[in-house]
């Protein structure tokens, strides 16, 4: 594997052990681009340095991402810091700015030291500082710059002071209190959850604002996801600037277009969905050479006509990511003028839209395909049910010609698809997606699990194909662009999850061989016995986590060598960042990729990477919230639920009939001493040898519920069972935090198009 290169005028090999030894000589050059400078990398050396990245990470032997690598242990020399409070004599304290504790253990607390010659800084400031870590003392900071004060909202709740005016608890223990003057109210009422607006200037020992907003009682499910909002740092307020910028756009032109308003299109959406960004058609192809074959066309909306590069539209969008769902809003990418209006493939309205057309044989593999930067008009507007019905003959409002001229031609193209999809075997996981349903007062009226109709999977399929399409495009055209990336799981998850399915006498194939079909096998295994949900929730555990790159490795989950978001710019900003590059590649008119966008993808990837995890998160955090807040009443009650996690602290448990889950600790299953056994996802009695395992179907009482936390806390009432495959020994673990967190959350490995509420 060694090369030969020249770092900064030096003769180096290319290998393991340089580039931990660069890597321990230049804490501050640390970054994939400063390795592959430093060794000279060029052309497939760019692979090899991947390959040994890759191993060295999987080895647990370097820690990080192309943004910055290091030994495990390592901390940083610089960061930024947020001053949070004071110590006993009055010195400031700060903490680490988007610390993750998963990977670095926990936060630390870092003593700001005076410096006369620097800015003068105080709590609620965020700096850039030089970190210093002194052994067993206390870790201490040096200010190097006060970076921009935050005027972001805040939010807490509302407490009535005597004589007018007010206080905002914070919700969190890490956010501010802020006192609320006479007149500044509006209205709140006490206990109101309510958004804070700080003043630009502060004179009292307490922060001072404004009420911006009364959200209401807590119990509503606005009041829950505004939290979550605030919690995760998310932007929901767009700024005047860009409301202005998106209320001046007008209709699109026919510039550069061609004019396809006769082509039936019709999109397939939720029934509630508001904005509709992509819109498909199929018909047999007329080709002799091609008998039995399809030619499909998706149209997405061409949302690079409206968004350009250096706009405030732009920049917002991308300071967004990507559009955040919840139960009873979504916060969007870019405002309604935009994104259900202007851009919203709405029935019988003329639109613009960037098009590719696929010609597939009677097998369902591609043959060619091309893209269009065109003039639509959808010619309906339905939904997933309607579409479903109208085939299967039921009961439905779709008008008879679509069923005939448009639907049915659909629906044998996706036999085609399903046909190829089974030959290439992508991962095939069982996961089911609850749906929270609200009651007319905004609370949990139920949660239910939504029918997987073949109209979801018709979309979702063509979809696939449009994203495939437009990648081999841009590196056909030798493009820069932004993939949808999801790596083969790492040699040590494997390594864990063979000695997992040991305990099943389950096999699985070496490390170097593994494909998404041998993890199907697995699967397969054990459907319809009792291990099913477990090896389902093991086996996703074990996959690495998709992200966007602008390095193309594949996407390991669909089994697909090259794969880039095409079909929502609507709501994910990768996706428009595709559609510019078509568009400059393709000569297709304005609204390209520039340069500077070119030189900074990787960057962007990065930065809407986290804005996707952060979504997820903020999602997450917003049922935990809602189930607690809607279980709150019902202290006592028993319930059926399922061991989704097991920690040496306790269990997590899941409530299927609610999706979400609580904690029960070890210390209130019983009078045995339970070991934590890793390998095998089980807590074991030392002298019983009973025990639970993950994917246990059990019994739990709810005794403690906490809404604004988003717990909940167990009694176990199920007893434990023998466990078959168990060794019976137990073994000590290298402990990863000192406190339990929650289980790992479902990674979003399949590449399944989300679609619009």
């Amino acid at each position: 594997m060694a090369r030969r290169a020249k770092p900064d005028g030096d003769t180096r090999s290319l290998s393991r052990e340089a580039v931990l030894r660069f890597l321990a000589e230049n804490p501050g050059r640390a970054t994939k681009r400063d390795l592959a400078k430093a060794f000279g990398v060029k052309g497939d050396e760019r692979y090899v340095l991947t390959d040994i990245l890759a191993d060295l990470q999987s080895e647990g032997v370097l820690e990080g991402s192309r943004k910055s690598y290091r030994r495990p242990g390592e901390l940083p020399t610089v960061g930024v810091l947020e001053i949070r409070a004071r110590d006993e004599d009055g010195g400031l304290l700060a903490d680490p700015v988007g610390w993750d504790e998963e990977e670095r253990g926990l936060r630390p607390r870092f003593a700001v030291r005076g410096n006369a010659s620097g800015p003068a800084v105080g709590i609620g400031d965020r700096v850039l500082a030089q970190l210093t870590y002194d052994g067993d003392e206390s870790p201490s900071a040096k200010v190097i710059r006060k970076l921009e004060r935050r005027t972001a909202r805040a939010i807490g709740i509302f407490r009535e002071t005597p004589g007018g005016g007010g206080r905002v608890e914070p919700v969190e223990r890490r956010q501010l209190e802020y006192t609320i003057p006479p007149g500044s109210t509006r209205d709140a009422q006490d206990g109101d959850l309510v958004e804070v607006e700080p003043s630009e200037h502060q004179r009292r020992s307490l922060p001072t604002g404004a009420i911006a907003e009364v959200i209401g009682a807590m119990a509503t499910e606005r009041a829950i996801s505004t939290i979550a909002l605030h919690a995760h740092s998310i932007p929901h307020v767009f700024p005047a600037g860009v409301i202005a910028e998106a209320d001046k756009a007008g209709p699109a032109t026919m510039e550069s277009r061609e004019d396809w308003r006769d082509l039936p299109l019709v999109t397939i959406d939720p029934r509630d969905a508001k904005d509709h960004d992509d819109a498909v058609h199929s018909r047999p192809d007329e080709d002799p050479s091609n008998p039995g074959g399809f030619v499909v066309t998706v149209a997405i909306a061409d949302v690079s006509w409206y968004v350009r590069p250096g706009t405030k539209l732009d920049a917002e969008a991308r300071l967004r990511g990507n559009s955040v769902y919840f139960p009873d809003r979504v916060v969007p990418m870019l405002p309604e003028r935009i994104s259900n209006d202007l851009c919203s493939l709405r029935e019988g309205v003329d639109r613009p839209a960037l098009a590719v057309r696929m010609v597939f044989d009677a097998t369902g593999e591609k043959r060619k395909h091309d893209f269009f930067r065109i003039m639509m008009r959808s010619h309906a507007k339905l939904a997933y049910e309607d579409a479903q019905a109208a085939i299967d003959g039921r009961p439905n409002t779709v008008a008879p010609d679509i069923v005939e001229t448009v639907l049915r031609p659909l629906w044998a193209a996706y036999r085609a698809l399903v046909a190829a999809r089974q030959g290439r075997q992508p991962l095939d996981l069982d996961l089911p997606e609850r749906k929270i349903l609200l009651n007319e007062d905004g609370r949990v009226d139920r949660v239910i699990v939504p029918d997987r109709l073949d109209a979801h999977r018709l979309i979702e399929e063509m979809m696939i194909q449009a994203n495939v399409a437009a990648a081999e495009t841009l590196e056909r055209r030798k493009q820069a662009l932004i993939y949808r990336a999801h790596d083969a799981p790492s040699m040590a998850k494997m390594e864990s999850l063979r000695d997992f399915l040991r305990t099943l006498e389950l096999p699985l194939a070496k490390s170097g061989n593994l494909r998404p079909a041998h993890f199907n096998g697995i699967l397969k295994a054990v459907r319809g016995t009792e291990h099913e949900s477990l090896v389902n929730e093991v086996v996703l555990r074990s996959q690495s986590q998709a992200n966007y790159s602008p390095e193309n490795i594949g996407h390991f989950g669909l089994n697909l060598m090259r794969y880039a978001h095409f079909t929502s710019p609507i709501r994910r900003y990768a996706d428009l960042v595709v559609h510019r590059a078509l568009v400059s590649a393709l000569g297709l008119g304005p609204g390209g990729i520039t340069r500077e966008e070119e030189v900074d993808l990787e960057r962007t990837a990065e930065e809407i990477s986290q804005a996707e995890r952060r979504a997820m998160a903020a999602e997450r955090d917003t049922v935990d919230r809602l189930i607690a807040q809607h279980l709150a009443s019902r202290l006592n009650e028993e319930f059926d639920g399922r061991i989704t996690g097991v920690t040496r602290a306790g269990l997590f448990v899941q409530l299927p009939a609610y999706g979400a889950d609580g904690f029960v600790p070890i210390s209130t299953l019983g009078r045995d001493y339970f070991h934590y056994d890793e390998a095998a996802h089980t807590l074991v009695g030392e002298r019983t040898r009973l025990g639970y395992r993950l994917g246990d179907t059990v019994e739990v009482k709810l005794v403690e519920a906490a809404p604004l936390q988003g717990s909940m806390r167990f009694e176990m009432l199920t007893e434990p069972r023998e466990l078959p495959g168990t060794t019976g020994s137990f073994h000590k673990v290298r402990p990863r935090s000192s406190r339990p967190g929650r289980p790992p959350r479902a990674k979003n490995v399949a590449g399944k198009v989300r679609k619009k509420r």
